[in-house]
């Protein structure tokens, strides 16, 4: 199928969030959609899927001019998509998921579809993938990664031809990426379009035969691939920008803040043993590992969010084993999901009503006060977006700039599930010297991420978990990414980098 989009155009309020935007997509390509945080991939790509519609504009599929009235529409004429934070519904299982995102024949359909073909069909796909996921399983039980996977294998099963993917690499194992992007170039083949809309570059470069770039709403260039990655980024930036590195200094006379002592944990079959984890003053400390591997049960118990089964937890020396999260971000340690809408932000809410809330120690606010604060965070993190607009109404990036920024400017430890989850490399960039600054002035960090090169590039120390043990490289700077991909599926030796 080919599609063209003609003069689309779409306003929320006084922005312009796509300007007379003209494209061809044909069939059999995997095109890459790139832009920085707001320049308006995601709006695009929503109105191509059904989720939004355009304010003027046509979009014509093999010469047909179509007029959406939502995503099962879309999906009717061949156009899904993956979003880049998954629709489902906590409450019901995997299957009940599979089964209630698909098409149904008739209203009736969706409740009363057939249990047993749509288990094999999820079996199918997944395996095929090399997916796992439990069909019994809650989606509240679910990390963002397997949250995807389900989206994606959902898609494929109505047969949609042209599959767009907002992000779809964040989270998931090296293996299960070469898979993923085998299986593309497979479906490609038989002439099936990919949109690729992504931050990572090395992906694009791997696997787009084409790209699109947008920037502040506008198309501001087109490529056939190949393409070296200073060429995208002077795409989408209109220049080169500096390799990221960071000084690493001698840490070990700084005093410990936080430390969990034999500690064990578990969550589900999940179990963590004999814990020894110590995090000093100045420290930046790198967690990888494949999804489920026990990195989000480490730092959920180090913030107070999940309970030791046995061990001790201490904070400043002192004892802090059964203080919950709420004592603890008293005393300076805070917590960010990598779930920014689900755990992070609030729905509903404002930009200054999320500064006043995490600002505001008193029984009243200072409006005016909250509002000068929310002007100076949406300056200094660059976001798109204004005071008074409601958090679900910037784009996925955007939200990770907002969520970052109500960071405290000098916390004790915090503690911060992919930090950089759906952020443009620039945009990355400018939330680590943050970070780092902060650090430089006495805070400590554990973080996590699916990028091995962040890991490397910016950890002190790295914690590599696998089958939930814990195995600490003391010195990440004599470490390749691919020695640490090989890590993280459990090829090592116990003491090989220790």
């Amino acid at each position: 199928m080919q599609i063209e989009l003609q003069n689309i155009n779409k306003h929320f309020g006084s922005v312009h969030a796509n300007k007379d935007i003209s494209l061809t997509f044909a069939e059999g390509r995997i095109i890459g959609i790139l832009g920085e945080n707001g320049a308006g991939k995601s709006t695009l790509m929503k109105i191509l899927s059904g989720y939004q519609p355009a304010s003027s504009g046509t979009i014509s599929i093999d010469g047909q001019a179509v007029d959406y009235n939502g995503p099962l529409s879309a999906i009717a004429h061949g156009v899904g998509m993956l979003q880049q934070d998954p629709l489902d519904v906590g409450a019901f299982t995997v299957l009940e998921n599979f089964i209630f995102g698909r098409a149904p024949k008739t209203f009736f359909g969706r409740f009363f579809d057939n249990h047993q073909d749509a288990r094999q069909q999820l079996q199918e796909i997944t395996q095929r993938f090399g997916f796992q996921l439990d069909p019994e399983l809650l989606i509240s039980e679910l990390s963002i990664a397997q949250r995807q996977q389900l989206e994606i294998v959902r898609l494929l099963a109505q047969d949609v031809r042209t599959l767009i993917l907002d992000e779809p690499t964040t989270g998931i194992s090296a293996d299960q990426k070469d898979l993923l992007f085998s299986i593309l170039r497979e479906m490609t083949a038989t002439g099936m379009t990919v949109l690729l809309v992504s931050h990572k570059l090395e992906d694009v470069i791997s696997l787009c035969d084409e790209v699109a770039v947008l920037r502040a709403g506008e198309i501001v260039g087109q490529r056939e691939m190949p393409a070296t990655k200073s060429e995208l980024v002077q795409l989408m930036f209109g220049e080169d920008l500096p390799t990221p590195e960071r000084q690493r200094r001698d840490l070990s006379h700084q005093p410990i803040l936080l430390e969990l002592r034999n500690a064990s944990v578990s969550e589900g079959r999940l179990q963590m043993n004999n814990i020894h984890l110590s995090v000093r003053r100045g420290e930046i400390i790198g967690l990888a590992g494949l999804d489920g591997s026990g990195q989000e049960l480490l730092m959920r118990s180090l913030a107070g969010l999940h309970s030791l089964d046995t061990g001790e937890r201490y904070l400043f020396d002192a004892p802090v084993t059964h203080a919950n999260y709420h004592s603890m971000m008293q005393n300076g340690v805070i917590f960010c999901a990598a779930g920014r809408i689900e755990e992070g932000l609030i729905a509903g809410l404002t930009l200054t009503e999320h500064v006043a809330l995490t600002e505001n120690d008193g029984i009243f606010i200072d409006w005016q006060k909250a509002k000068a604060n929310t002007s100076a965070k949406i300056n200094s993190y660059n976001v798109r977006g204004q005071q008074d607009d409601n958090i679900e109404q910037l784009s996925g990036g955007n939200q990770q700039r907002v969520l970052m920024s109500l960071v405290p400017e000098l916390p004790s430890v915090m503690i911060l599930e992919q930090p950089m989850r759906g952020l443009d490399v620039d945009s990355a960039s400018g939330i680590w010297d943050k970070l780092i600054e902060r650090c430089d002035n006495g805070s400590a960090l554990v973080f996590s991420s699916p990028d091995l090169d962040e890991i490397l590039t910016y950890s002190d120390r790295v914690l590599v978990c696998y089958a939930g043990e814990v195995f600490i490289v003391d010195d990440p700077s004599s470490m390749s990414n691919n020695q640490l991909g090989h890590m993280i599926g459990g090829e090592f030796e116990r003491n090989d980098y220790s």
